[in-house]
């Protein structure tokens, strides 16, 4: 591995180069191996691009860029098409907020389904059982298209179209979170992170198995079976593009909905009169998109990474105990202008689970207003990667535009 510039550049047998923004923060073997993997793919456009949060994924790497020319990898998407951030500023002040933040969580929890539960003949907590008017308003906006796809195929319809108008608006799980922030002038901010929920998944997964049903049918060996792919111009191509700018709309729209509710619960939470998006941001960070980049027209397919063209606004979230930053984009033309989505793990949710105590759990998240049980041990702040660490390592890519600590955390 050599070095040049900001970043180290890993050249690949057989394949294009990686160009890894990583100094100074973990990456597990298991992600060298799979970036190199994905290098490896004949359609790459120049090379890969891997952002400090990086880390290993199914398919492709947490936290990579691959840009290809004439063909598109599902399985390098993932299963949360759309996945992203959405953060806003309000006219509160830290001075504002109550002394207990209890009831704000409450309110939020409240407002915002979230969570999974399943049972025999029971309703899934984490969706609405009733959804409100306005969720079925926005709806309204998404069925025209969304019909047109379950045309062709009908197995999306059939998971239940009332259960994604029941999911939209709603967190979902895992490192899903709704959080209060403040920022280094003690401003009050709403910060949140959820994507395109079962619809999506559903999406997903069903594209990623039909692209290896044709890489098997056409005998395609692959370093991956994961990394399956649709060529441009084949009917398959087309449907999966269009399906999955659906899911990246639904995944848009669904924190929209969320933060509208949350703007409504905080509200009814503080007597004082206040306003909300005085300065708001909304990036998707799972998602393949047509760029121009070097001259020349590509897919960008950003598994775990965020657009920071020149002047784009994104968001670097950590753990739900450290910092987050509100960031714009410097166009740096060698990540395809990218930069990370987060601080990314360095334990499985297995491992947390295993090697982190509740107290330790407690200790990390001291301040913040949030649940502090077992449950939520695999989200734990010593699981992911130090932020400043990944922040240093992306200078040359974003710059930081507002430090934010959270006081509230909703997880999904």
């Amino acid at each position: 591995m050599t070095e040049s510039r900001t970043y180290d550049i890993q050249h690949v047998e057989g394949g294009k180069p990686i160009k890894l923004w990583t100094r100074g923060v973990p990456v597990d073997e298991k992600a060298h191996e799979q970036l190199r993997k994905a290098a490896q793919m004949p359609f790459v456009f120049k090379h890969v691009a891997a952002m400090p949060d990086v880390h290993v994924g199914i398919g492709a790497t947490v936290g990579s860029v691959i840009p290809t020319k004439g063909a598109v990898i599902p399985a390098a998407v993932g299963v949360d098409i759309g996945c992203g951030m959405m953060a806003t500023r309000t006219s509160l002040m830290a001075s504002d907020l109550p002394d207990n933040l209890e009831g704000i969580r409450s309110a939020i929890e409240q407002a915002v389904p979230h969570g999974r539960s399943v049972g025999r003949g029971q309703r899934d907590h984490g969706s609405w059982g009733a959804p409100p008017v306005e969720i079925v308003d926005a709806w309204a906006t998404l069925v025209e298209r969304f019909d047109r796809i379950t045309v062709k195929y009908p197995r999306f319809k059939n998971t239940n179209q009332l259960t994604h108008l029941g999911t939209l608006g709603t967190l979902g799980t895992g490192n899903h979170f709704i959080e209060l922030c403040l920022d280094t002038e003690q401003r009050v901010w709403i910060m949140l992170h959820s994507g395109s929920r079962g619809v999506g998944n559903a999406i997903g997964t069903f594209f990623i198995e039909l692209a290896k049903q044709d890489m098997r049918k056409w005998f395609i060996n692959l370093p991956d079976e994961d990394l399956a792919y649709f060529p441009e111009g084949t009917d398959h191509f087309d449907d999966y593009v269009e399906a999955v700018k659906w899911a990246q709309d639904f995944a848009a729209l669904n924190r929209r909905m969320m933060m509208t509710n949350v703007i409504r619960a905080l509200r009814g939470q503080i007597a004082k009169p206040f306003d909300a998006e005085l300065e708001a941001v909304n990036c998707h960070h799972n998602y393949v998109t047509r760029e121009n980049h070097f001259g020349q027209n590509v897919l960008v397919t950003r598994k775990g990474a965020v657009r920071a063209a020149k002047g784009t606004m994104g968001i670097i979230p950590g753990s739900m105990g450290a910092k987050s930053f509100i960031v714009r984009g410097l166009g740096n033309a060698e990540s395809f202008e990218s930069c990370s989505h987060g601080a990314g793990r360095v334990m499985s949710r297995t491992q947390a689970k295993k090697l982190v105590s509740l107290d330790e759990h407690i200790a990390d998240t001291a301040g913040v207003e949030c649940r502090k049980d077992e449950s939520v041990i695999d989200e734990t702040p010593k699981a992911y990667k130090p932020i400043e660490a990944v922040m240093a390592a992306q200078a040359d890519l974003v710059e930081i535009v507002h430090t934010l600590k959270q006081v509230v955390c909703v997880k999904g």
